[in-house]
């Protein structure tokens, strides 16, 4: 099957997000640019993964290259809005795969779809007709720290950790297994 790459070179903007209430949140990456915007989902453990990795990226460039990559986001750059309307997903996320464009100064953030097939990784980061689809975004290093800080900021805006056991606390409260199983109020 022929593969589609929806590529955004220096797009209008990158973010994370999410659409729904804590507790029931689905995580998106949006990638808005040239009149359009493209939405992935992908997990909530993938999103906070991807800040890590991004960070040690531009960690691993500053200290071999010894270019400073930008140590924080431009002040104009933090982005607090909702994700553009209408999130309509193109696909979820399998495997996402990250590098640096030397001769540009760009980081490459690549997010594949999931296939029939278990993910082949030789075609994450590369131009191949046949596979899955990808979502392909090349951004500045300063880019990649505001999506950072914002990635970070959506995934720690759910739901509480219960103090005994580090389980997200609902409304109602949770069974805890370290009350052995008795409910534990919300800390609300």
């Amino acid at each position: 099957m022929a593969r589609q790459v929806h590529l955004f070179d220096r797009p209008a903007r990158f973010v994370a997000g999410t659409v729904g209430q804590p507790g029931d949140r689905t995580f998106f990456l949006q990638a808005t640019g040239a009149g359009r915007t493209v939405s992935v989902s992908l997990e909530k453990v993938q999103v906070a993964l991807l800040a890590d990795r991004l960070e040690e990226l531009l960690g691993e460039v500053q200290r071999r290259l010894g270019t400073p990559a930008e140590a924080g986001p431009a002040a104009d750059a933090e982005d607090n809005e909702p994700l553009d309307t209408p999130v309509d997903e193109e696909f979820r996320v399998a495997a996402m795969g990250l590098a640096w464009d030397g001769d540009a100064e760009l980081v490459v953030v690549e997010a594949q779809a999931a296939g029939e097939e278990p993910t082949d990784e030789s075609t994450i980061l590369e131009d191949v007709e046949d596979g899955p689809d990808v979502l392909r975004v090349r951004i500045t290093s300063a880019e990649a720290r505001a999506f950072i800080e914002r990635a970070r900021r959506v995934v720690s805006a759910g739901r509480p950790p219960c103090p005994l056991c580090g389980l997200p606390l609902d409304p109602a409260g949770h069974v805890c297994p370290r009350q052995n199983g008795y409910r534990r109020a919300s800390a609300a």
